[in-house]
């Protein structure tokens, strides 16, 4: 028999499949009374779950990253599908095929990590082009950026997603920086290679996606600097002479710096330009990411998008819708 994929979910279904569990929540409506919350995903995408008069017995059945069985129906509500359960249990993962439950990369990683050497390799100032072959000749560095996400739930939340994300902003930065003559564009690439480095300790695909206890205490970019001055000092072995001063400086700011401004984590704003370049390459790279993914992956059809909680917007195909 085959599964009824979330991407192929319509309005009316009947449902009783196997899902991975993510984000549970148990929730209390306006009049206590207790419900389950859960995402249901697979590689096609995720649709919410709701079960009503849920008690904690059925939230402790499972972990968010396991398999779950899920009985019940789909309905639209507010212009996007969910599915009302009257049934959630935890499944075995025997007999499913793992790869059917995480959302796939849109490019090969081989080819990513091609274009990310051959755009090192292209980099014209010393010190930086050491940097980024220190970073891309360590095996648990690619390895990470291979098998990591961008982030749990909004943009590049797949595995492979953090190579991915990097790889097109270094894309990003080759084309624009040439137009800027102000902005150092060697600078910039490896700006975008370290930026989310300290994501590879962060996040974790293993089971589901998920954080990682040093990435919960810690977050990205203080294990991103960790890391960075790790990597900054190998590759003064590999130039064997000292990485400068003021280029270890400016590599540091736009680590600390990209999320762009204090109230979304950056300890510092940016304030060189390649700083500023890097921000916005970060900004439209993971925006059209989460634009495009949620585009594609809505099944409710129509001219409109449900509302994306994290552009906070519905987007609009119009014309464009199918083609």
């Amino acid at each position: 028999m085959v599964r009824k994929s979330v991407g192929s979910l319509r309005e009316g279904d009947q449902l009783e499949e196997v899902y991975q569990a993510r984000d549970k929540q148990l929730r209390a409506n306006r009049h206590g009374n207790l419900y389950l919350q859960i995402d249901l995903a697979d590689r096609t995408g995720v649709i919410n779950c709701r079960m009503w008069n849920a008690g904690q017995s059925v939230f402790s059945g499972f972990d968010d990253g396991d398999l779950v069985k899920i009985r019940g129906r789909v309905q639209a509500h507010q212009g996007s599908l969910q599915v009302i359960a009257t049934c959630v249990e935890k499944s075995s993962p025997e007999g499913h095929d793992p790869n059917e439950f995480q959302a796939a990369p849109d490019y090969d990683a081989d080819k990513l990590l091609l274009r990310a050497n051959e755009l090192v390799r292209g980099i014209a100032n010393f010190p930086l082009r050491a940097l980024g072959e220190t970073i891309l000749l360590d095996q648990s560095a690619v390895a990470g950026f291979r098998e990591t996400p961008a982030g749990v739930s909004a943009h590049h939340a797949y595995p492979g997603g953090l190579l991915e994300h990097v790889v097109c902003m270094m894309e990003l930065a080759d084309r624009i920086c040439p137009l800027y003559p102000g902005v150092d564009r060697d600078l910039v690439l490896i700006g975008c290679l370290t930026h989310d480095i300290g994501k590879v300790r962060e996040l974790s695909s293993t089971k589901g996606l998920s954080y990682t206890d040093e990435g919960q205490l810690l977050g990205h970019l203080a294990l991103g600097q960790e890391m960075l001055t790790g990597f900054i000092a190998q590759s003064e072995k590999l130039m064997g002479q000292p990485f400068p001063t003021d280029l270890r400086l400016r590599v540091m700011h736009m680590l600390l710096s990209h999320h762009g401004s204090l109230e979304f984590g950056s300890p510092r704003v940016p304030m060189t330009p390649e700083a500023i370049a890097l921000h916005q390459i970060d900004l439209l790279d993971s925006r059209m990411n989460m634009t495009l993914r949620h585009m594609r992956e809505d099944r409710a059809g129509g001219p409109w998008t449900p509302l994306h909680s994290t552009l906070q917007r519905r987007l609009y195909r119009g014309a464009l819708q199918g083609s």
